[in-house]
């Protein structure tokens, strides 16, 4: 007979929740430049990681599935990247229609857990 103790820690490997982190919530950038947004997962996720974008007022836009794939209509300047547990969104020629908080979410393992950072739109400069 197999003790309670063990299937009950069994059971908790299964219910472990995989955390994702990031470096800074905000990142602010001027039109033109190059961004990378970094996420990292407390454990190997096996390239289950997509990268959605929502704007303030919109639905969320899946951009990367599977930490490398583009979806469909995505420009080629938006590009994933990584594996095992550390992964990157690059947006080169970045624009102010860029500005939206972006999600790294893994689908390893339920429940599905994100994290994500905020690209600002530059602050207007004020003339005399």
């Amino acid at each position: 007979m197999v003790s309670p103790k063990y299937l009950l820690s069994v059971f908790y490997l299964f219910i472990q929740e995989i955390v994702m982190t990031q470096s800074q919530d905000y990142i602010s950038v001027s039109p033109g430049e190059t961004v990378t947004i970094s996420c990292t997962s407390s454990e190997d996720i096996g390239n289950a990681l997509d990268w959605f974008q929502q704007k303030s007022g919109q639905r969320i836009k899946l951009l990367i599935y599977g930490a490398t794939n583009r979806y469909t209509g995505v420009p080629d300047r938006i590009t994933g990247s990584g594996s095992g547990s550390s992964y990157k969104l690059t947006i080169r020629e970045v624009t102010e229609d860029d500005a939206a908080n972006y999600h790294c979410i893994q689908r390893k393992k339920f429940p599905l857990t994100q994290c994500y950072r905020v690209i600002q739109k530059p602050s207007s400069v004020l003339r005399n």
